[in-house]
């Protein structure tokens, strides 16, 4: 993995300062966690993909978007910062349609630099090589088709608790001011090693400790009761049958860090899949 100084891409003609002129103050974006499940979705029409569609319909079009997906662990904390990403197919077994699938959105080093400067909790290091992994771009291509709206990652440092990220994510706040659409993508519930896979395609069957999991997870978020989800090794074992690896939780982690006092909040394609998984999403703001 490269990184980049601040310099190094800020020194072209004033990138930085162009972003801030063209990022000015706007009404406050929502910010989104979306379950985005098998990567089937990037090229299925099912109840979760209408979810995202019609999510994408209740508010404007962003100027940028920052995923923090699942599928992007580092040691340490990046965003990508390339002009184009790639469109990055990290799966196997798949019918060849989803390896031909592409979304060419643009990159934002600006954005890059500017998730870089608003980030004093940790150093972020701006990456030329990763791009748009399933996480992001099989969810997003559902948002904006067109892939017209430009697309940066924050990496998840896997050596980090999920009070780290909390606190970086509170950080990123400012960026809703700005026009910037921040999503986390991953899932509340999710341990592939006991997927049902004769109902792989049947939604709304779950596992007892599952479905508890979920439920306990939304009475959490629709209470405001952060700290029970930061600290959700505390919860017992129906959290840590869902939780059995954290990298498709934190996603969740980062998006309720950016909900502000009596803001708005929403969830979406609460159901389950193939036991063990769940697709609950929420918008909030």
């Amino acid at each position: 993995m490269t990184t980049f100084p601040l310099s190094g891409i800020a020194g072209k003609a004033g990138t930085l300062a162009k972003f801030s002129a063209a990022m000015t103050a706007t009404a406050k974006f929502p910010a989104l966690f979306l379950g985005h499940g098998s990567p089937m979705n990037a090229i299925e029409d099912n109840e979760f993909v209408q979810g995202f569609k019609a999510i994408g319909q209740t508010f404007e079009k962003p100027k940028a978007m920052l995923v923090i997906s699942a599928h992007w662990e580092t040691r340490g904390t990046y965003v990508t910062a390339m002009e184009h990403p790639s469109t990055i197919h990290d799966f196997s077994g798949f019918p060849r349609a989803l390896f031909d699938v592409q979304y060419p959105a643009p990159g934002s080093p600006s954005l890059a630099i500017e998730t870089q400067r608003l980030v004093t909790r940790t150093p972020v290091h701006l990456d030329e090589k990763w791009g748009l992994d399933h996480g992001s771009w099989s969810v997003v291509k559902h948002l904006y088709p067109l892939a017209d709206v430009p697309v940066i990652q924050m990496s998840i440092d896997y050596t980090q608790p999920a009070s780290y990220h909390y606190e970086i994510a509170k950080q990123l706040a400012a960026l809703r001011n700005k026009g910037i659409l921040i999503i986390g993508s991953g899932n509340m519930v999710h341990n592939l090693t006991m997927v049902d896979w004769d109902k792989l395609h049947s939604s709304g069957y779950a596992y007892e400790w599952a479905a508890i999991a979920n439920e306990r997870m939304k009475t959490f978020i629709q209470n405001g009761n952060h700290q029970a989800l930061i600290d959700f090794r505390k919860q017992g074992r129906e959290f840590d049958l869902a939780i059995p690896t954290p990298e498709h939780y934190i996603p969740l982690i980062y998006t309720l860090a950016l909900q502000e006092k009596n803001e708005d909040l929403l969830l979406f394609n609460d159901n389950s899949v193939a036991g063990s998984l769940y697709m609950t999403s929420l918008k909030i703001g």
